[in-house]
């Protein structure tokens, strides 16, 4: 376990590198959990959760080779338009919920799921084919997943627009990156850097509850500040540093095309931004290195 640690907002935290959304043999993975422990462990990850469609996975049976095993489920109840969600629980075990929820309603699969204890995520909503409305019409979920690498063989790995769309609609989601592990080329491409106090298995789910985490594809935060009006950060080098707001409200810090040293912060004051919240509702950072690879910080919210 690598000791890394950032000032979140004021706060001196542990930050615990997690692949959320992993398949393995239990269901249609080609790897078993233990082989996958082992190798999402060899790369330096602290956490794995284990998410199998529609099965739990026994975590306390295996050797955790020092990681932190969480708890988890996917679902697929039936969604609009004859498409299955893909419903991302983290945080429940068998007896707490049921696995079959086929022809269960989505709604109640969610609230079963948080009346136990856990949270969801609605999984690659790009690549489901589902819209912001449609995400948007379920509640009590903590958001979507912005990046997920075994969608990116049809070009759909990327969910920014859709979470621009539902903050710009006032919905308060965070968004993870992750790998859905299925087969060889989906490791190591996406993770969610957690914040958390200590890595048990209820701090890191309340951290990510509480939007208290970064999802990266390679770029590290070291520090993230918001303090009267003013936005700050601190990273590794990119070479393209965006601050995104709803509609046409952006900055842009840093450009891909400029020459010179790539920036490593960025400070962000926008004149009367605490006045104006009917015109800027959320801020959220966005890292690109030379790698192409990306970096999101979670919005705050106006």
């Amino acid at each position: 376990m690598k000791n890394r640690m950032i000032d979140f907002y004021g706060k001196k935290l542990n930050v615990y590198k997690a692949n959320l959304h992993t398949h393995s043999t239990v269901s249609d993975g080609r790897y078993s959990p233990q082989e996958i422990i082992s190798l999402y462990a060899e790369k330096g990850y602290d956490v794995l959760a284990l998410t199998d469609h529609g099965k739990f996975n026994p975590v306390e049976s295996y050797d955790s080779c020092g990681m932190t095993l969480m708890h988890g489920i996917e679902l697929h109840p039936w969604g609009p338009g004859f498409k299955r969600w893909h419903f991302l629980a983290l945080g429940v075990r068998e007896g707490d919920v049921s696995g079959d929820v086929n022809d269960a309603v989505p709604q109640d699969v969610i609230d079963g799921v948080v009346n136990a204890g856990g949270i969801v995520f609605a999984a690659h909503p790009y690549w489901c084919g589902f819209t912001h409305e449609h995400v948007e019409s379920l509640k009590n979920i903590c958001g979507i997943e912005v990046w997920n690498t075994s969608c990116r063989y049809i070009g759909k790995a990327y969910n920014m627009q859709i979470w621009d769309d539902m903050l710009m609609n006032g919905k308060h989601y965070t968004a993870l990156a992750v790998d859905d592990t299925h087969r060889d080329v989906d490791f190591f491409y996406g993770w969610t850097m957690i914040c958390s106090p200590d890595n048990s298995e209820s701090s890191l789910l309340e951290a990510l509850k509480n939007g208290s985490f970064y999802s990266t594809m390679g770029p590290e935060f070291t520090r993230i500040s918001w303090e009267n009006g003013v936005l700050e950060a601190e990273f590794s080098p990119c070479m393209e540093v965006t601050v995104l707001s709803n509609s046409g409200y952006g900055w842009s810090i840093r450009r891909a095309e400029e020459q010179g040293e790539p920036a490593t912060s960025l400070r962000l004051e926008i004149p009367g931004v605490l006045e104006k919240r009917e015109s800027y509702k959320y801020l959220r950072i966005q890292l690109r290195d030379k790698d192409g690879k990306y970096a999101w910080s979670m919005p705050v919210f106006l």
